[in-house]
């Protein structure tokens, strides 16, 4: 045999084995990464789905915390929310206006005109699951200065995000992005009323008032950290009208023209309409406004206050960036209030509920008929000028 024959098979006998061991290794990858997704230099183009979860106001008048008493100077919350917890656990992230104040005992606790409220209330509305709380309405400076930067200590004791008011100008300049599921949100919040409390020009950073101007700069400010979706929250309108006023109309289409994704909204007590928009310079399909989400919890008892909604809504991103709007779900929600067991209680509860063949066993037949009225009451009200796909709509509530 030549010397160059010899060498020559040699390198073929090489290369042989080089292709052996890329065929292993590649068969390898195939076997280990049969359930997960396949990476082999390439992102995972997999789209992502995120569900959040909106309600309207978190009130604790003074009936509230007396039926929550448990000692002289001790509260549990917790049964107010036992019936809605499931839901709000099924999201990945739920928000909600926090319309009272946390002062502390020594301010006295009170419920309306000016709130001040036992901190074990925020205890139970973290343990149903929410994670992001919403602090400028009319309420906010009910005890003043204070009152604030307590009510925000509360919260970041308690592991919660807020937004609208602040402990700072660098905190109210900050950009708060939060990411869930790889989709970058950022939440703003605004009030249009204070009940005729004023702040003075060194202690304006405490409450977001509605100013269109600094709406479109908060947002330009968001939008420049390349986060994915803008969602504002205001806390505007009149006092239960079921329609949202020219004044709430203008301020969202100015806020919409600013590149907002989406606008929640609260305070007229009572829910109004839900109306999709196309979002200006946005990663978002379908952006959507809820001109009111009504109470959640509250001592009001009349027809339309005492009702409320869980607002589901599903999204999701693809690899390109681009963002869907998958889903808008209404949990018509009704706040009932007596005995429960031994004890007097407030509980929020799925107004669907009451088409159920086993109600809850507390529930009389007069509640059982104001949950029903209500249930078809929120869902005609929320639903009846919403222009989105009946695909994409549904109504839920079963427990």
């Amino acid at each position: 045999m030549t010397l160059s024959r010899l060498f020559a098979g040699k390198a073929i006998l090489i290369m042989q084995s080089k292709i052996v061991i890329l065929l292993s290794t590649f068969l390898t990858i195939l076997i280990f990464s049969r359930n997960a997704p396949f990476k082999l230099g390439f992102e995972n183009s997999a789209p992502t789905q995120i569900r959040i979860s909106a309600v309207g106001d978190l009130m604790c008048h003074s009936p509230e915390y007396e039926y929550a008493r448990a000692g002289k100077d001790s509260f549990n919350f917790n049964f107010i929310f036992n019936s809605v917890k499931p839901i709000l656990e099924k999201s990945d992230f739920a928000v909600g206006n926090l319309e009272t104040v946390l002062a502390g005992k020594e301010k006295k606790y009170s419920g309306y005109p000016k709130f001040n409220s036992p901190s074990q209330f925020l205890d139970a509305v973290k343990d149903a699951g929410f994670d992001f709380l919403f602090t400028s309405n009319n309420h906010c400076l009910d005890r003043g200065k204070e009152g604030i930067l307590s009510t925000l200590n509360q919260i970041k004791l308690r592991s919660l995000k807020s937004t609208g008011t602040f402990s700072s100008q660098k905190e109210k300049d900050s950009v708060q992005v939060i990411i869930l599921n790889g989709v970058k949100i950022v939440f703003l919040a605004y009030t249009q009323m204070l009940n005729g409390a004023s702040l003075s020009k060194e202690n304006s950073f405490l409450v977001n008032r509605i100013d269109t101007n600094n709406i479109r700069n908060d947002i330009s400010r968001a939008k420049k950290q390349d986060v994915d979706l803008v969602i504002v929250y205001f806390h505007f309108g009149e006092e239960y009208k079921r329609e949202p006023v020219p004044y709430q109309r203008e301020i969202v289409k100015k806020t919409i023209s600013a590149g907002a994704d989406i606008i929640l909204a609260s305070h007229p007590h009572v829910l109004e309409r839900i109306e999709t928009f196309k979002p200006v310079n946005s990663k978002l399909d379908t952006g959507f406004v809820a001109y009111s989400l009504g109470n959640f919890i509250s001592n009001q008892r009349w027809r339309y206050s005492d009702a409320g909604t869980i607002l589901n809504f599903t999204l999701e991103k693809d690899a390109a960036g681009n963002i869907m709007l998958k889903n808008i779900e209404i949990v018509p929600t009704w706040v009932f209030r007596g005995k429960v067991f031994t004890h007097q209680e407030f509980v929020v509860i799925p107004s669907a509920i009451s088409l159920s063949d086993k109600p809850l066993f507390y529930l009389k037949p007069a509640d059982l008929k104001k949950m029903k009225e209500s249930f078809f009451d929120s869902r005609d009200i929320l639903l009846k000028n919403i222009k989105l796909d009946k695909s994409k709509i549904s109504v839920g509530g079963q427990i």
